[in-house]
């Protein structure tokens, strides 16, 4: 139905909001939920490694896949609103209908495949298990030691 994102970003599809028949009140739960949650993680990510300034930067968003496009639609506004030079968005596949905003918004965008008959980004990938915490931690933490 959307997605959220550091800085107060909420990124809202209309369509599936009204096909999960949720009104106003239900969708501001749901995002009130989910910002605690980004809130809880950004903390624990955070304290493992400082985040970096994209302010004059060129940054590099990198998306497992689109389906609707809204989880890099919210990265890709942080980004610009946190200053970043220029913004790039990289994902490995994605059904063409689903880069109209990005196209706006991303100064360039690297789609490896746009398959028809798209389906679901887990489909195109052998092992689509949830990356954890721990793991995320972990290659934070390893990714500033290079």
């Amino acid at each position: 139905m959307g997605a959220i994102a550091e800085g107060g970003v909420v990124i809202r599809n209309d369509d599936v909001i009204d096909l999960a028949g949720l009104d106003e009140k239900a969708f501001r739960a749901v995002v009130a939920q989910e910002t605690r949650e980004l809130e809880s993680r950004l903390f624990a990510y955070r304290e493992k490694v400082d985040a970096i300034d994209p302010a004059g930067k060129t940054a590099i968003v990198v998306d497992d896949g689109l389906a609707t496009g809204s989880t890099a639609l919210a990265a890709v506004q942080v980004m610009i609103s946190k200053g970043a030079a220029a913004v790039w968005l990289a994902v490995p596949v994605a059904p063409s209908g689903s880069l109209g905003d990005l196209e706006e918004l991303a100064d360039r965008i690297v789609v490896l495949a746009r398959p028809k008959g798209f389906g679901a980004v887990g489909m195109w990938y052998r092992d689509f298990t949830q990356t954890s915490d721990e793991e995320v931690g972990a290659l934070l933490a390893r990714s500033r030691n290079h």
